[in-house]
């Protein structure tokens, strides 16, 4: 792989002692490929060079590949260079204490890009409350070519130009998005000014659209493809005033060598990098930056004193098939995904929304792997064994996510004294407040009146599945029409962390809105760890067009050049 993609370590060492980069960057994800991409169309010549921790590990989504690759995602696959606070790990369910863990980081090239689940809202301004004016006018011109980027479309427009003859030939093949996605998205839109807390509902926007690209209709994104097509083009030898990418892997980031606040070089597990007077772009996710930029700026201001993410909620539930097609429109197989949007106590800082997925089918043995390529939500999707149970229903698979409060002052991302590793040598803190308790209270009862009052009309007949795994079946358990306790349906793990490395006008935010590292020259922040306050929407969309935006910023300031 290095000597067909990646710097081998002749490469790397004229890479090290030759090459006059003009932007460096840590991480190969959304926001690396966003700002290189951005550079490359705008600036041609410029000279650019992309550090990724990890190695190769998919060569694009899982859920574009084999089946067997559905066994890449979990825990697995993901790594936690940070130590949990011990009150973060401490109470119980019984304590009103449902936290005690973050998600972790995937190490590879790519990044969380091949195991996402896709799904990217555009955020109103309302739900960028707490966000800088400018910051907010920034994502809404680039949301845009964002999506652009990243292939956006929502999935009523997946199947949208079948006829009803041709969406029968087709749901013969593979999943459709007809006649289930247009029931379930008209009841939520008539029906969503009777759920308290709900605004507004959507199709659900993913990241999937390939066919204008090569004509295969569901695609998930993920940016390995895209890196290496454009480190492929070479336009200049390595040295001369042709621009370039290059990827070198197997390269974690130690430590940045400053003086007076400008990054003079990298400290990195393959020898001491350069930099010259390169632009240093942090594209390596939300926590790991701020554990980089404290042991490299120690002057910097408020690394990690503001911490927030999303709590979930998961649920999965089952409607009678006739309930929601009296007249027998649903094919064999047919999907549909929606987004519904609401707040806690009118307050758009205790903002929450459903994703959710629904599922027909007919016979989901047969169906297994082509189902998957198509699922909506693969991270939340239902298992073989609530389909096998349920041929005469719609089964709902919800994953709601809330905001922790940015407001708590017990949480927080500090140093760890007591490691001694320079990639590791963070704590985290998360304790939830009466605010977030509030707010997952209240996106618990929208989601149980979306699925009882709206989906199920009110009927009585929504079942919940009740999970009972043995070693011999993971995935054994039964329907009934009970109510999952609170305990049953919290999920102890946050995602989509944020506000390590927030931005805004005031001198105390770790970052302006320039993107730059206060107190340095040449530091630039993309990713999670900008978000002043969470929201509840799926983040990789704005990290995307902020990171189009900061191409654009140090475009126009050296004409692509450092």
């Amino acid at each position: 792989m290095d000597h067909l993609f990646f710097l081998s370590n002749a490469g790397w060492k004229q890479a090290r002692e030759t090459v006059p980069y003009d932007h460096v960057i840590v991480g190969s994800g959304f926001c690396a490929l966003a700002f290189a991409q951005r550079t490359r169309e705008k600036y041609p010549t410029a000279k650019i060079l992309i550090v990724e921790r990890g190695a190769f590990f998919l060569p694009e989504h899982f859920q574009n590949l084999p089946l067997p690759f559905k066994n890449t995602i979990g825990g697995l696959s993901e790594t936690f260079p940070w130590t949990l606070s011990a009150k973060t790990v401490a109470g119980t369910a019984d304590q009103q204490r449902y936290i005690h863990w973050q998600h972790g980081m995937v190490p590879f090239f790519g990044g969380r890009s091949t195991l996402w689940s896709a799904w990217c809202p555009r955020p109103n301004r309302d739900e960028m409350d707490g966000w800088p004016g400018a910051t907010i006018s920034a994502a809404h011109e680039y949301f845009g070519s964002a999506e652009k980027l990243l292939r956006v479309r929502k999935v009523d427009q997946v199947d949208k130009d079948l006829s009803a003859a041709e969406t029968q030939v087709v749901a013969r093949t593979r999943p459709v998005y007809g006649a289930l996605q247009k029931a379930v998205q008209t009841l939520l839109e008539e029906k969503r000014t009777t759920i308290p807390g709900v605004y507004r509902t959507e199709a659900a926007p993913l990241a999937c659209d390939a066919e204008s690209l090569d004509g295969i209709d569901f695609q998930k994104f993920s940016t390995p493809g895209d890196l290496l097509a454009l480190a492929g083009v070479r336009l200049g030898e390595a040295g001369s005033a042709g621009g370039c990418i290059d990827i070198a892997t197997h390269c974690e980031v130690e430590k940045i060598i400053q003086q007076d606040g400008t990054a003079t070089a990298l400290q990195t597990s393959r020898g001491i990098l350069p930099l010259g007077s390169a632009n240093l772009i942090l594209a390596m996710g939300t926590l790991p930056p701020a554990t980089l930029v404290r042991n490299s700026f120690p002057d910097a201001p408020n690394v990690g004193e503001r911490f927030t993410a999303h709590f979930i909620t998961a649920i999965v539930a089952r409607v009678p098939k006739a309930l929601l097609d009296p007249n027998g429109e649903f094919g064999d197989l047919e999907l549909g995904a929606c987004y519904v949007a609401g707040v806690a106590d009118g307050d758009y800082k205790q903002q929450f929304h459903i994703q959710l997925s629904a599922l027909s089918d007919k016979n989901p043995k047969q169906n297994a792997g082509t189902a998957l390529r198509y699922m909506p939500d693969v991270v939340a999707t239902a298992t073989q064994t609530q389909l096998e149970t349920s041929p005469d229903h719609v089964v709902f698979v919800c994953a709601v996510l809330g905001e922790l409060d940015y407001r708590n002052r017990d949480n927080w991302f500090r140093t760890n004294p007591q490691d001694g590793n320079l990639v590791t040598n963070s704590l985290l803190q998360i304790q939830e407040s009466a605010a977030d308790q509030k707010t997952w209270d209240a996106m618990d009862n929208a989601t149980f009146d979306v699925l009882e009052r709206v989906l199920g009309k009110g009927a009585g007949q929504t079942e919940y599945w009740f999970g009972t795994p043995e070693p011999s079946n993971p995935d054994a358990g039964y329907w009934a029409s009970a109510r999952p306790s609170v305990a049953q349906r919290r999920v102890s793990g946050l995602v989509h962390e944020g506000s390590s490395l927030y931005i805004g006008e005031e001198q105390d935010a770790p970052v302006d809105t320039d993107y730059k590292l206060r107190g340095s020259s040449n530091v630039y922040v993309t990713g999670g760890g900008l978000w002043p306050q969470g929201g509840s929407w799926n983040p990789t969309m704005t990290m995307v067009a902020l990171a189009q935006d900061l191409a654009d910023k140090l475009g126009r300031k050296g004409q692509g050049h450092a």
